[in-house]
């Protein structure tokens, strides 16, 4: 239908309201005709009264001009008139000049009638307190207009008409390390997740968590709860490993023959050939055989042609165990992603990060876009230098080459420990157009110094173009032995020359014993530190057979034959005078040096004597934790044979 309203004006898309009840509008003024001078539905549908000639009371506004301001308010015909509901009439009230900028009042589609308002003008008000908070009802695209009157909570609500509306949810690595994405960053999956919510939880840390001031001024025989317990740091990291590695998330990503619960681990969803000649994926997965998670790296496109590549490099790669090289255990070729693909299953090692990751993050990973130069200290480098020269030393030992030493292949595990990922695929992929193994070796040392050179000048992109210039340029940040060890490793042998990384570690000798020497002291301080965590162990087991033979209030040694009252009846006393102690006022006493101070002289079987007493103060019993520990054995041992399952692993 031709309208005399442009296209962009939005008025066109609104109109008067339609009414099956002719009788009731049909002596109702059209507001259209008050306020713009005609109305385009006077011929298709709107049953309010276009001729202003019967209304001889407002003719004569509107017959001199289309606008008039001080029209009354629009009042539907079934709406209680002040004088219906017993009030007195209110004054008019003059329509404000924005009026004239309303948009035409469009009536909704399907609709026979115009609804009934049931407040009063002044209920009519906006009012933000006593507003209702918009619960959509039923939304499902459709474009009428039409909202139902539906239950929320009991009819479904469809997100698929939305996802158009909807900005899409950034989907990100939770493994990354970086949750900068959560602010607008676009590295997601290479997957999509479909409509799930994909938010970041962070797992509830809970006791051993001391914060404040550490007391320095402590006797030797003093300690604090902290002493009792492992590090925060080290307890941090490793429940973050945990809930990294129990993490899943949802997607459409298949199960595989072997493996279930994939969950991508790449932080960016660029397709790379460069280093295998194929895309590359990599996953998290768990075992359906032995509930182990697993690192699986994809192909993608690959087209196996010869069964034995696969064989015979899983039966050199396996012999291999090495601390500085992610162990291989199976390959295997699937088309569960619809294609032909091959799988590498690894050792997952979670929240590890490239060299390429944490040397030279990117903006996309969270990275600031001017990033000032930062290059890496020489004690670090040195670190790489050895346990990287000790992953080349085990492979080559075995008659292989690694044929994967780049930035973004070598993961760091922990603090300064690294290790060469992603090794025994080009011997699978070019199985049958390898290069001798000797020539591979070369190219391994070659290899080896570009990582150590680029990390070293700050450049990812270096070339080994002129080494001698480039190591000139580091003579006032690296000491000279450092320099030629590197240079060493960066130089390409001379005709007639072959290069063994057995060399190269004699060359560094004294590095190596002094990463071998840290790698003790960490080891010893790690020992140190679980040894608390045993004894800990010990008294949760002690505190379990507490409660197991204390916890019923009521006699049951009838019903179960639970050892002899007086014993539980002492036992129970013990854990009144190790856990429920007051002071002179009455208030608690919540020392827990006090707890495991007495949980281990119990455990230990002390002869130390000790004065419990009943709640009532009529009781009093002196004994040794000597006895109380026999008690305790006594009444768990006739637990013991009266359960179904006998005595539980812990006793």
């Amino acid at each position: 239908m031709a309208t005399r309203y442009p296209a962009n004006d939005l008025r066109r898309q609104v109109g008067s309201p339609k009414s099956s009840k002719g009788s009731e509008t049909k002596d109702t003024p059209c507001r259209n005709i008050r306020i713009y001078g005609r109305c385009r539905y006077e011929d298709s549908g709107c049953t309010f009264n276009h001729d202003m000639d019967k209304n001889s009371s407002q003719n004569e506004f509107t017959s001199k001009k289309p606008l008039s301001v001080e029209s009354p308010p629009f009042t539907p015909s079934n709406h209680p008139t002040p004088q219906q509901q017993g009030q007195h009439a209110l004054p008019k009230k003059s329509v404000l000049s924005q009026a004239a900028n309303a948009a035409i009042f469009v009536p909704r589609a399907g609709s026979n009638s115009t609804p009934a308002l049931q407040s009063t003008p002044e209920q009519s008000k906006l009012n933000a307190a006593s507003s209702s908070e918009f619960r959509p009802q039923n939304y499902e695209g459709s474009g009428s207009g039409v909202v139902q009157n539906s239950d929320p909570f009991t009819e479904s609500f469809s997100m698929n008409s939305m996802s158009s509306a909807v900005p899409s949810m950034v989907n990100y690595n939770t493994y990354g390390g970086e949750q900068a994405v959560l602010a607008g960053q676009s590295a997601g999956f290479h997957y999509s997740h479909g409509n799930y919510p994909i938010t970041a939880v962070a797992p509830q840390y809970h006791v051993y968590t001391p914060f404040g001031s550490v007391p320095t001024n402590l006797q030797p025989w003093q300690r604090t709860v902290a002493d009792f317990f492992m590090p925060d740091s080290m307890r941090l990291d490793f429940e973050n490993k945990q809930h990294a590695t129990s993490q899943t998330l949802p997607s459409n990503l298949p199960q595989l023959e072997r493996y279930h619960s994939l969950v991508p681990l790449d932080i960016t969803n660029r397709k790379n050939t460069s280093t295998f000649g194929y895309t590359s994926w990599l996953f998290k997965a768990q075992s359906i055989k032995n509930g182990r998670h697993y690192a699986l790296r994809r192909l993608e496109g690959y087209r196996l042609t010869n069964q034995n590549a696969i064989l015979d490099a899983m039966n050199n790669w396996r012999k291999i165990k090495n601390g500085n090289i992610v162990t291989v255990h199976e390959a295997f070729t699937t088309r569960e992603f619809q294609d032909s693909s091959l799988i590498f299953a690894y050792d997952f090692h979670p929240l590890s990060k490239t060299l390429q990751e944490q040397h030279f993050p990117s903006p996309s990973t969270g990275a600031r876009l001017f990033r000032p130069p930062n290059n890496v200290q020489e004690p670090v480098l040195w670190s790489y230098i050895c346990q990287i020269a000790n992953a080349i030393r085990a492979i080559h030992s075995s008659n292989l080459a690694a044929r994967c030493i780049e930035l973004n292949k070598i993961i760091i595990t922990d603090t300064n420990r690294i290790r060469l990922s992603a090794c025994s695929i080009l011997d699978v992929v070019q199985y049958e157009t390898s290069s001798p193994i000797a020539d591979l070796q070369q190219q391994d040392l070659l290899s080896f110094g570009k990582v150590i050179l680029a990390l070293a000048t700050n450049n990812p992109s270096i070339q080994l173009n002129n080494v001698k210039a480039t190591m000139d340029g580091l003579a006032n940040k690296y000491t000279l032995t450092f320099r030629e060890a590197v240079s060493w490793l960066a130089t390409p042998a001379a005709p007639g020359e072959v290069k063994r990384i057995s060399d190269f570690i004699s060359g560094i000798s004294g590095q190596m014993t002094n990463q071998f020497d840290l790698t003790l002291q960490t080891g010893d301080e790690i020992t140190a530190e679980f040894a608390k965590e045993l004894q800990n162990g010990r008294l949760a087991r002690l505190m379990m057979k507490l409660n197991m033979v204390t916890a019923p209030e009521i006699d049951m040694s009838v019903v179960y034959n639970w050892g002899n009252n007086a014993d539980r009846y002492k036992l129970r006393l013990f854990l009144d005078y190790v856990f429920h102690q007051v002071d002179a006022e009455g208030k608690p006493v919540l020392s827990v040096g006090h707890a495991v101070e007495c949980l281990t002289k119990l455990d230990a079987s002390s002869d130390e004597l000790m004065v419990t007493t009943s709640p009532d103060n009529r009781t009093l019993f002196v004994l040794s934790y000597k006895d109380l520990r026999q008690m305790l054995d006594r009444a768990f041992n006739v637990l013991c044979r009266q359960s179904k399952r006998g005595a539980p692993g812990a006793n």
